[in-house]
């Protein structure tokens, strides 16, 4: 889903650079309603590495840490849109 958002930036750190626990890039990526789960589509987590079995066998695990470092100017711009038309948070 990031591909089409242009604006977000992939943390896509190499291992051994951090010190925390994401699989790739050993920083605290895993962490809140995704600890244990697969750090690329959120399926359940199979293994300590915290890939799930497609993922693994479409070697997903090689291209550097996915997790999104930044939520964009899209997450802000949509805070002000629903607040400019006046729509709540459900």
């Amino acid at each position: 889903m990031a591909k089409h958002h242009p604006d977000l930036i992939f943390c896509r750190k190499q291992a051994g650079v951090g010190d925390g626990k994401c699989v790739i890039c050993d920083s605290y990526c895993n962490y809140g309603s995704y600890q244990g789960r697969c750090v690329i589509c959120g399926g359940p987590g199979v293994s300590d590495a915290y890939y799930c079995k497609e993922c693994t066998i479409q070697e997903k695990d090689r291209d550097g840490c996915p997790k999104i470092v930044n939520l964009g100017s899209s997450k802000t711009d949509l805070f002000y849109e629903r607040k400019k038309y006046g729509f709540k948070k459900r």
